[in-house]
């Protein structure tokens, strides 16, 4: 009689677990977890151009930025938030998700081989 108790058990602790993990919203565009809607940035490199070029955007503290690249060469974004960020793109079209900048303040994301500033993230 205790067997099927053990059985009904492990399975209610299977589903709880899995509840727990769950991946968050997709119809928010931001990151697991996070109610705030993702604050979409398009990043053209073309050449030795990048638009657009230094331009502040507003944003939330916590709220999910999202990068939509499209890029005629690879290269690389360096964010200067606590901690920094390095992240690459490729050739074509890619979406790069920045870690959610918590610390209200100006973050700038760069092109270093560019040598150019690709936007201002005001975060309030």
């Amino acid at each position: 009689m205790r067997r099927p108790l053990v059985v009904i058990a492990a399975l209610l602790l299977a589903l709880t677990a899995a509840g727990c993990g769950s991946s968050g919203s997709s119809a928010t565009g931001g990151v697991p977890g996070s109610s705030m809607k993702a604050k979409v940035v398009r990043v053209t490199f073309s050449g030795d151009s990048v638009t657009p070029n230094g331009e502040r955007v507003d944003v939330s503290a916590g709220q999910p930025v999202e990068l939509e690249v499209t890029a005629d060469a690879p290269g690389e974004i360096h964010v200067h938030s606590s901690p920094e960020q390095e992240l690459a793109y490729a050739t074509g079209t890619s979406t790069i998700h920045l870690d959610p900048i918590e610390q209200p303040g100006i973050v700038e994301v760069e092109s270093h081989s560019l040598e150019k500033t690709i936007v201002q993230l005001e975060v309030r």
